[in-house]
């Protein structure tokens, strides 16, 4: 489990027991928000600066990913610096706690008096820090620290994940691609191109009695509200599925792309929402068409929010909402009620297997980190996911399927319509634009809000 340091200061001519009781109040605050502290406490401004250097040799025994600087009272901007310098490759929170009431008076041991000496002094010496503080009367602001924390993990656990796709540039689109020198030393993870021809070879060595399995096992299970004319479909599913997963275990890819409308569908003549579907039931993260900056988004959404993010693509804009949807899949998880399913065809496609699922409505969470011009960008929109209005696909067989897909209210259509990065934004349920937020300024990446 990632750690994150924790250190309280307070003014060596403060009552010590203040300082621990409140640092240790502070420190107990952060876990309730599931943190994994390394502790030490107090730490006062010594002559012989004791406390100071006993700080930094029991930080420097672990390993963690970011620094909460505690600040109880009143204390020199040395005392803290001291310490900082050790640790400065990593994000910290500068954080004041508040005094309290006695009677009919504050009673207060200084703590903004030491915040408001050292905040400006963390910025001038270049440091990434959030800087957070209590106020007397008002609840403890230890989740805006504990979510700074948060995104401080994602941001060192991401660098070290990788993506896996299959084939690139499907249908030649422009928003999808990507730079991987500076993807790996702005936002961290690796993408990894597999060929579709080491899938297929994959694909057609597997034993039979596999692919019964998947079939009898996991795809069976889901709901058809018909029969497949062709059942050959659901063997192709479960053997594309094997063989992608065979390679994603080998090589420990935590999101899946594959070359969808020029790859599978081209040249297999199926449609690969199903092998989606059960990688997606395995835990992995899954976006079609080598959508490569989708693929980094929802491995970052995953660190950041937990659960399980989904894209979901624009068919319109309407005055207040946003009906977003998926022409072949969503993940098992966001599906509200049983996974359904039905043998379709669209256009010059043979028949597939299509996820027609109702998608769960809430509180939801769209964004999409793109590249624009040599600097990265997060776009992001809070809104409420509500069940669509009745709505088709135009060139599905009749009868026409609704689509897995939400109607999203966001706060202004022409806002998010006139920053829109790509068709594919992912979602997560939940207010989650302070944690994207605050990894976004540890990472340096700006942030566009509609």
């Amino acid at each position: 489990m990632s750690k994150i340091g924790f250190v309280g200061f307070g003014e060596v001519n403060t009552p010590v027991d203040a300082i621990i009781s409140r640092c240790e109040k502070a420190a107990a605050e952060l876990e309730a928000q599931g943190l994994d502290l390394v502790k030490v406490l107090p730490v006062a401004d010594d002559y012989e600066e004791v406390q100071v250097k006993g700080a930094v040799e029991a930080l420097k025994k672990e390993s963690f990913d970011a620094l909460v600087l505690c600040v109880a009272g009143w204390i020199p901007t040395h005392a803290v610096v001291k310490i900082s310098e050790h640790f400065r490759h990593l994000p910290m929170v500068l954080w004041g706690l508040c005094g309290w009431i006695e009677g009919d008076k504050v009673v207060t041991t200084a703590d903004q008096a030491g915040t408001s000496g050292i905040r400006a002094t963390l910025e001038d010496m270049g440091y990434t820090f959030k800087y957070v503080y209590n106020t007397i009367g008002l609840p403890s602001r230890a989740k805006k620290v504990a979510d700074y924390c948060k995104a401080a993990i994602a941001a060192a656990n991401i660098r070290h994940q990788k993506a896996g796709m299959a084939g690139y540039r499907d249908m030649n689109l422009y928003g999808t691609l990507y730079d991987g020198c500076s993807l790996k030393e702005k936002v961290g993870p690796e993408i990894e191109t597999f060929e579709m021809l080491e899938m297929q070879q994959r694909y057609e060595k597997l034993d039979p009695k596999a692919i019964d399995d998947v079939v009898e096992n996991r795809i069976k299970k889901w709901h058809f509200v018909k029969e497949p004319t062709n059942p050959e479909g659901m063997r192709l599913a479960a053997g594309y599925y094997l063989a992608v997963k065979e390679i994603a275990q080998e090589r420990d890819y935590k999101a899946i792309s594959i070359k969808d409308v020029d790859g599978m569908k081209k040249l297999v003549g199926f449609p690969p929402a199903p092998v989606f579907m059960l990688l997606q039931e395995d835990g992995y993260l899954t976006v079609p068409e080598n959508d490569s900056m989708g693929c980094v988004t929802l491995m970052l959404m995953k660190e950041l929010a937990g659960g399980t993010p989904f894209y979901l693509e624009f068919y319109e804009f309407f005055e207040k909402t946003l009906l977003a949807g998926v022409p072949d899949y969503v993940p098992c998880q966001v599906v509200d009620g049983e996974v359904t399913v039905m043998p379709a065809a669209f256009g010059l496609l043979s028949e597939g297997i299509l996820n027609i699922s109702k998608v769960k409505t809430g509180e939801v969470t769209l964004c999409r980190l793109t590249y624009r011009r040599g600097k990265y960008v997060m776009h992001m929109v809070h809104g409420e996911g509500k069940a669509p209005r009745k709505w088709n696909e135009y060139g599905w067989d009749d009868p026409a399927p609704q689509l897995p897909s939400l109607e999203i209210e966001v706060p202004s259509v022409e806002n998010f319509a006139q920053n829109v990065a790509c068709q594919h934004y992912i979602v997560t349920y939940g207010d989650n634009r302070e944690l994207i937020r605050d990894f976004c300024a540890i990472r340096g990446i700006e942030v566009v809000e509609s």
